[in-house]
């Protein structure tokens, strides 16, 4: 296996707005990079973990109902911090490739844009709670901001139409303004001009194949891989 030829793992993580096609490319690069004999570790914020689901199921649920900024920004940490502890470190120590959909980037867009908190509480948060740990590689994933919210709007109504009408959704973003999801987005190219050197962009507004082609590119010209 070709993790044994390496004492420490690659942490990858994919940022951009709900519905920008995230989830599909992480796969689509998880398929490759196993193709290619990597030990690969697919994991997802918030969640990855049976506590940090929880946290998940109670900030995006829209049942969950007036809750404060500073609160929202809380609980993602809470649950970043078990995730760390629990599957990205584990998983970084055995050598394996971590392929994270979201991680600190997506508070600072969305509760440090979005929510207007900023930026500095973020990173003193991740400074205190995650040790610092910063992704070798960030796949940020640009695309249209009406489109994107619109797609993840249906999406999450089907999954939980599926699930029963009882049954949690994740639309409570989704049900913020354009101009709250235009901070976000602006938040997002600010990360990407401050950290050029980590966040590649990829613009997601083409067919999948190509948007797959231009990151299965990336990761080899900046982490060596699949050479």
């Amino acid at each position: 296996m070709m993790t044994a030829m390496h004492d420490r793992g690659k942490f990858i993580t994919f940022e951009g707005l709900d519905g920008c096609g995230k989830s599909t490319q992480l796969k689509k690069l998880a398929t490759v990079l196993r193709a290619q004999g990597w030990s690969v570790v697919m994991t997802r914020e918030p969640g990855g973990t049976p506590t940090a689901e929880k946290i998940r199921q109670l900030v995006l649920d829209t049942r969950t109902d007036r809750l404060a900024p500073l609160a929202e920004l809380a609980l993602m940490f809470a649950a970043r911090a078990q995730h760390i502890k629990e599957v990205i470190q584990p998983a970084m120590a055995a050598g394996r490739i971590v392929l994270c959909d979201r991680f600190t980037d997506s508070t600072e867009a969305y509760q440090g844009g979005g929510r207007k908190l900023g930026t500095a509480p973020v990173m003193t948060l991740h400074r205190i709670l995650c040790g610092n740990l910063q992704p070798e590689l960030t796949i940020l994933m640009d695309s249209d901001v009406a489109a994107s919210v619109e797609r993840a709007r249906r999406r999450n109504t089907t999954q939980a139409a599926k699930q029963g009408q009882n049954h949690a959704d994740e639309n409570r973003f989704e049900q913020e303004s354009r101009t709250f999801f235009r901070r976000v987005h602006n938040g997002y190219l600010a990360i990407a001009k401050r950290e050029p050197q980590r966040v590649a962009l990829v613009d997601a507004r083409g067919k999948p194949d190509e948007t797959h082609a231009q990151i299965v590119a990336m990761v080899k010209k900046k982490l060596k891989l699949g050479e």
